[in-house]
């Protein structure tokens, strides 16, 4: 089992009330006042990964998003946990590519 590590570049997935809503990204910043996130409402994730995989132009991105304490309800780290497989393990696999060098986050300009 991996350390539990919520560093920035760690994939995450952020769980808000007021409105609910659930983001998955690659964390930028986890700060008192909020998280950063470079990520996609977990509703449009499939639609992008798909986009990805079949190299479309862009529709659906990767956005920086700040959320304050006061909405986040729980933060936890993806990863694929026995079969279940964990979004950016899925999206390597679906696209050959890490979520992570897409988000920008990896290299000094974003790959898409």
């Amino acid at each position: 089992m991996r350390d539990f590590d919520l560093a920035p570049g760690a994939p995450v997935l952020v769980y808000l009330s007021s409105p609910r809503e659930k983001v998955f990204g690659i964390l930028l910043s986890l700060e008192p006042a909020g998280v950063v996130v470079r990520g996609i409402d977990l509703v449009s994730l499939e639609d992008w990964m798909r986009q990805e995989a079949r190299g479309d132009a862009p529709g659906l991105s990767l956005a920086s998003l700040f959320y304050p304490m006061t909405r986040v309800e729980r933060v936890e780290r993806d990863e694929t946990v026995g079969e279940l497989e964990g979004l950016a393990d899925r999206f390597r696999r679906l696209t050959g590519r890490d979520v992570g060098d897409v988000a920008g986050f990896n290299s000094p300009e974003e790959t898409r």
